[in-house]
């Protein structure tokens, strides 16, 4: 006998208990529910096809930027027309930050139940929004072993008490790091590009910060789902703050590559607001996080980008990168209607920026 599979109704069932995935695991299940199972085989390209070390993510190092910023520019050039994506260390933001927003998230993700469910929402306008995989009813694809809370710091920060205790403190205090650190990172990728360091900036591209702070409890059947399923970022960049037990994934030349935790370390992604505008010169990436026993894995993602909030800029390459060798490759966007249409999609794999191509 065939018991119908009904995913609707099962991924409403588990939205409506407002506990998320951690609810799951507090409840001590051994198996996960089929919303979170991937299709048969589908990670069959865990493991990297390659070792770490003869293939892994750039690692730039802030403390050379003193002795030659020319150095620094080539560097970052390198990587984000290569990769889309490095880690930077040595970058002035202290490590006690670091420590306090990771232990703010898992103080939220850990409190009360009840606590947590007065500011569960699905409405991406709220100040403050907690729940688990923003596409939970649009993604074609698994459910994600995954819960988060979001939160724009930038540019128009809430009042305190609209932020919860347990995370209040360390989001507002690691917030003003990102931004200190973002306008440095804005600086070299325009000197990259070979324009004026102030470009990217005068363009907005770092109005908006968007903070969003995600908690993957352990996974019983980790081969079985994913924390978050293949993606490019609708950012203009994204700092990564990542804890120590790993699972973080680019697709790199056709292969999956580890981005291996690196103690102090902060992972600089391209988003494809920054690949539009540079007209491809600088590239967004698809990548993952795996889901893992050893949990729960922690990380902070902060996006550069005013994606939600009301904006009618419209981007489009940049024209002092344009020539008749190299005409525009994209039509101009909406950053909220691409928004909109991004998370219509979901996290499904497929890129929504080649949806705007000329």
């Amino acid at each position: 006998m065939v018991i119908e599979f009904d995913s609707y109704n099962e991924r409403k069932a588990f939205d409506e208990t407002k506990a998320g995935v951690k609810g799951l695991v507090d409840a001590q299940i051994t198996e996960i529910p089929r919303i979170f199972r991937l299709p048969q085989g589908t990670l069959s390209d865990k493991k990297p096809s390659v070792s770490a070390s003869d293939f892994a993510i750039p690692i730039i190092d802030f403390a050379d930027l003193a002795a030659s910023r020319e150095s620094m520019v080539e560097k970052v050039k390198d990587a984000a027309e290569k990769w889309g994506f490095f880690q930077v260390i040595n970058h002035g933001v202290p490590l006690s930050v670091f420590e306090e927003i990771k232990d703010g998230v898992v103080r939220f993700h850990e409190e009360d139940i009840e606590v947590k469910k007065s500011y569960f929402t699905r409405d991406a306008a709220k100040r403050f929004v907690y729940n688990s995989n923003f596409d939970l009813y649009s993604s074609s694809s698994c459910v994600n072993w995954r819960d988060s809370f979001a939160c724009y710091l930038a540019p128009d920060p809430p009042n305190p008490e609209e932020l919860p205790i347990a995370c209040r403190d360390a989001m507002i205090e690691y917030s003003k790091h990102m931004m200190s650190l973002g306008d440095l990172l804005f600086k070299l990728l325009s000197e990259a590009l070979g324009l004026n360091s102030e470009k990217l900036k005068s363009m907005d591209c770092m109005k908006g910060l968007l903070m969003l702070c995600h908690y993957y409890p352990p996974c019983p059947q980790p081969d079985l789902t994913l924390g978050t399923s293949n993606h490019s970022d609708n950012s203009f960049l994204t700092i990564l703050l990542q804890d120590q037990i790993g699972g973080l994934q680019v697709f790199h030349e056709d292969c999956w590559v580890d981005v291996s935790p690196l103690p102090g370390a902060l992972v600089i992604n391209i988003g494809d607001f920054l690949q539009l505008i540079t007209n491809d010169k600088f590239i967004s990436v698809e990548h993952r996080v795996l889901a893992n026993k050893a949990g729960p894995r922690i990380s902070v993602a902060s996006f550069f980008s005013t994606s939600m909030l009301q904006n009618s800029t419209v981007y489009g390459p940049i024209k002092e990168l344009l020539s008749e060798e190299n005409p525009p490759k994209y039509k101009d966007i909406n950053l909220k209607k691409y928004t909109q249409g991004y998370f219509e999609k979901g996290l499904d794999g497929t890129s929504y920026l080649s949806n705007f191509k000329i």
